[in-house]
């Protein structure tokens, strides 16, 4: 037989026998049998059940999380450190070096005057253009969620004008 209920040699089906020698279920009727296997399928699904819940709670500690990616976190905090130390290492190298800063830029605004005093007051072309891009960028982000946000506001403020009317003709009719 090849598992499937199916004898090799012959191809036809193959009479199920019954196990009646067998040592688990010998001196078991059909109903005992049933209930055996049914409280062992149950007693499977439980453990698949502890096993399912206890993975959950692992995968949702913070704890267990932190051991076992202990390495990268280390790694991302170091990163983060650098990060930052570069961050105020710059802005104290800009406040040392503002005067020369300062000095250089009005030397070049001197230049830019004396060359073009057409566009004096117009400074867009010193900017690059991606600096200009993303700040007009951040200015069209902020003035939708400004907007998003004062639109919420109203419709959770302001009750809604059909409200008030079926209220007023429930009433009328009553």
């Amino acid at each position: 037989m090849n598992g499937n209920g199916r004898d090799e040699n012959v191809g036809g089906p193959v009479a199920i026998e019954r196990h009646a020698d067998h040592h688990i279920t010998r001196g078991m009727d059909d109903r005992k049998q049933v209930e055996q296997t049914a409280d062992r399928i149950r007693d499977e699904l439980m453990l698949t059940l502890e096993e399912l819940d206890r993975r959950r709670e692992r995968a949702l500690s913070l704890r267990y999380q932190a051991e076992q990616h202990k390495e990268l976190l280390i790694g991302v905090g170091a990163v983060a450190m650098v990060t930052v130390g570069l961050g105020v290492g710059y802005a104290i190298y800009r406040a040392r070096h503002r005067e020369a800063l300062l000095r250089r830029q009005r030397r070049i605004a001197l230049k830019r005057a004396w060359e073009h005093p057409e566009s004096v007051a117009y400074a867009a072309n010193q900017r690059p253009l991606g600096i200009e891009l993303g700040r007009k960028l951040v200015l069209i982000f902020a003035t939708a969620l400004a907007t998003r946000i004062a639109q919420n506001s109203v419709r959770t403020l302001v009750p809604a004008r059909g409200a008030p009317t079926a209220a007023a003709g429930v009433q009328k009719n009553s």
